[in-house]
């Protein structure tokens, strides 16, 4: 578990499956969504039964579990959403992370759950952080606009608990305030539809010229904090969130490991002078992503935070295959495929702690102990065994560039 005087380290979880590798490779706490009232509705999302099963699978490591009420919501929304809390309450969610002051007031009104207030809601400055915890939230998810300076100043003023995101997706829009997807597409960017419209090729037409091209003028980079760690431990930040419901989870479980590992790292020796420090910037790029920035959290983001690519490169980049079923001498890894791999593939299997291990598929086996030379999606297959592979550990493999 988290040293009491660090940060939490705050990972996505859009699946049952994908808490339990984030909780496995690390992550101190998880955020999920229901199948209603947040904004990540292409996610997978958590049936009520998997809610549970999700929040005791965390508590019997000691992880907490945050549930997304964070979509913007009408009144014919609000009807459904009291027995929803209650039930939250029941399963003992640790808090919710809440954008309308409508939802606020029916957390409050009808359980006693934390509520945590998010990004969306745009908090930026003291005042407004007053003003939340005055109408009882415990905790703000600040706007990525501030930078961590700023964070410790409001943290300090407010009295009030400080989360920021640290890696992720960006949105070019203010706190991700965006209506391109609603015009284009008719789908609410607030409510859980947005069609990444910012993401897209655009044809921009000089008027003085009448010159065109083609740009991706409003995508923006990635956000990653990992070398700024010892300045959100020094503002007293007391979360630090990575963006990714949505995302893998090969993702899930490297990002809940290079961040729980830097952050024990810093918490031990309080300095980040090892070698570690460059193995952990590698297996940020070893996941699929766009070109890194910090955006916003030392300096205002600028124009050499905008991704003006076409986001189908391969360099560098690894491609989950499967997870570990079982593993012993005698049955050797047993893995259930995700993605095809070969005979003689070069494989990496990610422990939860510690550096990678490498191992070459030089047999390949059915259940039934057939040899294969492919393995084919959804099927089981064995693996030669190696000493320290466990249960859940996450297999990858290089994508050719």
């Amino acid at each position: 578990m988290k040293h009491p005087s660090v940060p939490e380290i705050l990972a996505p979880a859009g699946s049952l499956e994908k808490l339990k590798v984030a909780v496995l490779y690390g992550a101190h706490a998880v955020y999920v969504g229901g199948q209603k009232f947040g904004l990540r509705t292409a996610a997978d999302n958590f049936t009520l039964d998997e809610l549970k099963a999700g929040l005791d699978f965390a508590h019997e490591r000691g992880v907490k579990v945050y549930v997304v009420l964070n979509s913007f919501l009408h009144d014919k929304d609000l009807f459904e959403l009291p027995e929803f809390v209650k039930y939250l309450e029941e399963i003992k969610t640790d808090a919710v992370i809440v954008s309308d002051l409508g939802v606020v007031k029916t957390v409050r009104e009808y359980s006693q759950i934390p509520i945590h207030i998010s990004t969306q809601a745009s908090t930026l400055n003291v005042h407004s952080a007053k003003l939340w915890k005055k109408a009882g939230a415990s905790r703000i998810v600040l706007g990525r606009e501030v930078s961590v300076k700023e964070a410790g100043k409001i943290k300090r003023e407010a009295q009030i608990e400080i989360e920021m995101f640290i890696h992720g997706s960006m949105c070019m829009a203010y706190s991700g305030h965006c209506v391109i997807s609603n015009f284009t597409q008719g789908r609410d960017s607030n409510r859980g539809g947005c069609a990444h419209s910012c993401r897209f090729e655009y044809s921009l037409e000089d008027l003085s010229t009448l010159e065109k091209k083609k740009a991706y003028f409003m995508s923006s980079k990635d956000l990653e904090g990992l070398r700024l760690l010892p300045l959100f431990i020094e503002e007293g930040i007391d979360s630090l969130k990575i963006e990714g419901r949505m995302k893998s989870h090969l993702y899930a479980g490297t990002m809940s490991k290079v961040y729980s590992e830097a952050l024990g790292f810093y918490s031990e020796h309080h300095h980040f002078l090892s070698d570690d420090l460059l193995r952990w910037e590698e297996e940020l790029k070893r996941v699929s992503h766009r070109d890194y920035t910090q955006a916003s959290l030392v300096e205002k983001a600028g124009a050499q935070s905008i991704f003006n690519e076409r986001e189908n490169s391969t360099e560098g980049q690894w491609r989950m295959v499967g997870s570990v079923v079982e593993a012993n001498p005698k049955a050797g890894i047993v893995v259930e495929v995700r993605n095809a791999f070969n005979k003689g593939d070069e494989l990496e299997i990610l422990p939860f702690k510690g550096p990678n291990i490498s191992l070459v598929a030089s047999e390949i086996q059915d259940l039934s102990r057939k040899e294969i030379l492919r393995t084919k999606p959804t099927t089981l297959v064995r693996l030669p065994y190696v000493e320290g592979v466990e249960k859940m550990h996450l297999i990858r493999h290089r994508i050719s560039p």
